[in-house]
């Protein structure tokens, strides 16, 4: 049988943005998913609204139960804390099924449509998303000091704020064709995202002059800018940025989901427009490609509804001709869940990774990292999403650990 008997979470405090879900079946068989932000509340979500219908269900019937999960009783169509932890669930039943059948996660949803997948370097510090708990604080957010002196080699907020153009030729060096920054955050968060003046926009504009001169066209970047902006400001930043080819503006628009501004910042733009991580289920994706706002479809595999809704929200995007990208600067179990995705579907450009993570805090909780060789991802052949949490993040004096068991 594969029924399902127990639901274990694990939360550090020492990483309040993460939680491990692991579902376990009367087989002995253990899935493992992961979520970021708000933990203790989809802690609390699953323990509390999750587990009681959960447990006892077959854990093969996964469209069953991501379809449950994700319209309940008067329904939502947010990426909160019960769309985060049908995600958590929906990962961890993927990497069950892919165990039981022997198979890794991509060859279950249907097979790999490539050998490698291209990646992406988002250029964070060490600790970039990993510590900070409140979404509602700018305490957790880093801003970079002109004096500022980089915590390690691969301190790459420091770098693309300070040195654009050196970190630019040590991407390149290391395989890397693409790179995303966001070099206008402190002038959103000195403004409330109202307002950019002339002065501070050449300053956000300094990094990509620095790398076009430094390495020309031969690396592709990317804008980030975290939602933080009014339409007004948003258009002013995105038409500055296309003196420099820049690749893509992501999540330009301080409302992700508002298809009228979003339409009016595609017209007044050539810069190619990036969307959204914060956006869950299918649904929601759908009003926005029909409407031609995105030019490319980020989606965050903890924030939309998981593996099975991930896939649905690549269909689609292919339907209309748009590629997509997974998001990482997450953590470790998400990371492995987006890459299965990418070597799934044909319209994955890239796969998002940090590599300040991968050589630290990433590869401290998990037991293998993706093989990655000159900025690509090889294709992986560990059953499941290939991938566990150490046993010593359980033992950990700072382990959070909760369990629902059938009855």
């Amino acid at each position: 049988m594969s029924v399902i008997e127990k639901i274990r979470t694990v939360r550090l405090e020492e990483f309040p943005n993460l939680i491990w879900v692991e579902v376990e079946t009367d087989d002995g068989l253990t899935g493992l998913g992961e979520v970021w932000r708000g933990a203790a509340a989809v802690e609390a979500a699953i323990h509390h609204d999750v587990a009681p219908w959960l447990l006892g269900q077959d854990s093969r019937r996964i469209e069953f139960i991501s379809h449950t999960l994700l319209t309940p009783y008067l329904g939502f169509h947010s990426s909160g804390a019960e769309t985060r932890a049908a995600s958590a669930v929906d990962i961890a039943l993927w990497d069950l099924f892919g165990k039981r059948c022997g198979i890794p996660v991509y060859q279950a949803l249907g097979g790999a449509s490539r050998s490698e997948v291209k990646l992406y370097n988002t250029c964070s510090g060490y600790r970039y998303n990993a510590q900070s708990s409140s979404p509602f604080s700018s305490a957790g957010r880093r801003l970079i000091r002109q004096e500022e002196r980089p915590q390690g080699p691969y301190d790459d907020q420091v770098a693309f704020m300070n040195q654009a153009d050196v970190l630019a030729k040590s991407l390149l060096d290391e395989g890397f064709q693409v790179m995303k920054i966001w070099p206008f955050d402190p002038f959103a968060l000195s403004s409330g995202g109202n307002d950019i003046s002339g002065e501070d926009l050449e300053r956000g504009l300094e990094p990509f002059r620095k790398i076009r001169e430094a390495v020309g066209n031969r690396m592709e970047v990317m804008c980030e800018l975290h939602s933080y902006w009014n339409l007004s400001s948003a258009v002013r930043i995105c038409r500055a940025l296309e003196r420099y080819d820049v690749f893509w503006a992501e999540d330009a628009l301080c409302k992700m989901d508002d298809e009228d501004a979003l339409d009016r910042l595609h017209r007044s733009t050539r810069t190619p427009l990036c969307g959204s991580e914060t956006l869950a289920g299918a649904v929601s994706f759908r009003r926005m490609l029909s409407r031609g706002v995105f030019d490319y479809t980020m989606l965050d595999l903890g924030w939309c509804g998981g593996l099975t809704e991930g896939r649905k929200i690549a269909d689609l995007a292919d339907s209309y001709r748009v590629p997509v990208a997974p998001h990482d600067c997450t953590g470790p179990v998400l990371l492995w869940a987006g890459m299965h995705l990418a070597f799934h579907c044909s319209n994955a450009i890239f796969m998002e990774v940090v590599r300040a993570n991968l050589a630290t805090w990433y590869r401290d909780l998990v037991d293998v990292l993706p093989e990655i060789h000159m900025g690509r991802a090889m294709l992986p052949d560990r059953p499941g999403l290939g991938v566990c949490l150490k046993p010593e993040v359980k033992q950990r004096p700072d382990a959070i650990l909760r369990e629902s068991v059938r009855r």
